[in-house]
């Protein structure tokens, strides 16, 4: 049996120019940490990091045989936003802790019927598209934002203790507290 080539390490953006193989991944499948992958050219290779690794287009998984492969965004279905107030529009799908690819003339979005719905109520133009998404990184630089699915459960009366359900497609089970001192409109 044929060992795979490993990665153990990321380039980030331009620091590995000369990456000859790419492998094109959707906005899900660029949060990984172990993982076989087949390069654009059918290669096999391996991702094997310490850690969850969220990639961007251009990052590179570093091989142990000393190449690089290329990361590049994949096509996917995604809403394009857009409308005479963008920044209004945008400050609503960021409040929903949604991921955004923001351009000067529009932003896009995940597909999904319930932002799509409320986007169109107050008054932006949504339209289905399939390009590459590549979406902002957390608050503090590289990094991912995650989708929050924020139905409300109110405890039994007279507590009405007021909770978020989350839902991060990711699989990844990490603990943190969502206290929230603004209010939604749902």
């Amino acid at each position: 049996m044929t060992q795979l080539p490993t990665c153990h390490a990321i380039a980030r953006k331009g620091h590995a120019a000369d990456a000859t193989l790419t492998v094109t991944l959707s906005y899900e499948d660029r949060f990984l940490r172990r993982k076989v992958l087949t390069a654009d050219s059918g290669e096999a290779f391996l991702v094997d990091l310490a850690h969850t690794e969220s990639l961007d287009q251009d990052d590179a998984f570093l091989l142990g045989d000393g190449r690089a492969v290329r990361v590049l965004a994949a096509a996917e279905p995604l809403l394009a936003v857009s409308g005479a107030d963008l920044p209004r529009l945008a400050w609503h799908v960021g409040n929903r802790h949604t991921p955004c690819q923001i351009e000067a003339a529009r932003l896009l979005i995940q597909r999904d019927h319930v932002i799509r719905d409320m986007l169109a109520r107050i008054g932006a133009e949504v339209t289905e598209v399939t390009e590459p998404f590549t979406p902002e990184g957390g608050a503090y630089g590289h990094g991912r934002t995650h989708g929050h699915d924020h139905s409300h459960s109110h405890g039994p009366a007279p507590l009405q203790a007021h909770a978020h359900a989350h839902s991060h497609s990711h699989g990844q089970d990490h603990g943190h507290s969502h206290g929230h001192d603004h209010p939604h409109d749902h």
